[in-house]
């Protein structure tokens, strides 16, 4: 028996990807980026600042760097703990000796339940974006609309009254979406959006309530995965995110501005042992002046302001 014909009919299929959430394109043959002042190399460094209770759900799966252990995991839990208590308050010192603007992206519930630690942020001249409610609250294909829809609201809203910002970023718990994720986000007033890692720079990206921007937060080169997940020396990590700069710098140079996007973790690179391999990535970005480094919204900005890279 012979398949019917409307078993191949696919109305989303087109060059490049099967659907309409963005325009596919070669990075190499799009239209050359200027950032400000003609530097080659746009650095945004994020700091993800996270609780993980130590009941957590597990819904639907066990956030990675979460609870492993029997409750109650204490282990896991004041090591996760220990960033926010002692870690970022070295790399805040570091950043400040290198003279780095971070995006802090923050859980709201975090926010919320440490108002020194969001004090010391905010005396900061950089961005915060939302990370969610908390490291235990996913995101996920097959949630219920409504209850992802009061989670991002709550989040979001939560955070902008802590901190009397804007709030244009998010960053979801373990970079986890639903479909519908995107579209919640604009929903409620969300500029840019850091799961997706497809690309070295910032597209646009469509959703049911309007624009929204991808920046993509470099997964490879963060510290939890070159250390934490695969294993790789301290001295390690420094080496590659240097590399990463060299190349880009140097890409650069030929096809237009390019964007380097460094995640760091205080309860992992801010221990005693690492936090000098920290200091040494950051003297690297600081000593060029041919480095543009800025937050997360500045970089978006500059990237819009050009002839032609908006997008839809």
């Amino acid at each position: 028996m012979s398949l019917d014909n409307d078993y191949l009919t696919y109305p989303w299929r087109s060059h490049g990807y099967d659907h309409e959430r963005y325009d596919w394109s070669m990075l190499a043959d799009r239209k050359p980026v200027s950032w400000p002042q003609g530097k080659r190399l746009a650095v945004w460094i994020n700091t993800s600042l996270e609780f993980y209770p130590l009941n957590q759900r597990s819904e639907p799966f066990k956030v990675p760097n979460g609870m492993t252990m029997p409750y109650p995991d204490l282990r896991h839990f004041t090591l996760r703990d220990y960033g926010n208590r002692v870690g970022i308050y070295r790399c805040l010192k570091a950043f400040e000796r290198s003279g780095i603007r971070p995006t802090f992206a923050i859980n709201s519930q975090l926010a919320q339940q440490t108002p020194y630690l969001l004090e010391q942020l905010l005396d900061f001249d950089s961005e915060i974006l939302c990370h969610g409610w908390n490291m235990d609250h996913l995101h996920y294909g097959g949630q219920d609309i409504d209850e992802e829809s009061e989670l991002v609201q709550r989040s979001v809203e939560t955070l902008r009254e802590l901190t009397g910002h804007p709030i244009r970023g998010w960053l979801s718990p373990a970079k986890n979406q639903s479909w519908n994720t995107p579209d919640l986000l604009t929903a409620n007033g969300i500029d840019y959006c850091c799961d997706w890692v497809n690309d070295d720079m910032p597209y646009r990206f469509r959703t049911a309530n309007g624009p929204l921007a991808m920046m993509p937060l470099s997964t490879e080169l963060e510290d939890q995965f070159v250390i934490g997940q695969n294993l790789h020396s301290e001295d390690a990590w420094v080496q590659q995110i240097k590399d990463a700069f060299d190349f880009l710098m140097e890409e650069a140079e030929d096809e237009g501005g390019r964007m380097l996007a460094l995640n760091v973790h205080p309860w992992l690179i801010g221990q005693p042992h690492r936090i000098s391999c920290l200091e040494a990535v950051l003297d690297y970005v600081a000593d060029r002046d041919d480095v543009w480094q800025a937050t997360a919204s500045e970089i978006l900005d500059a990237f819009d302001n050009q002839d032609g890279q908006g997008g839809d």
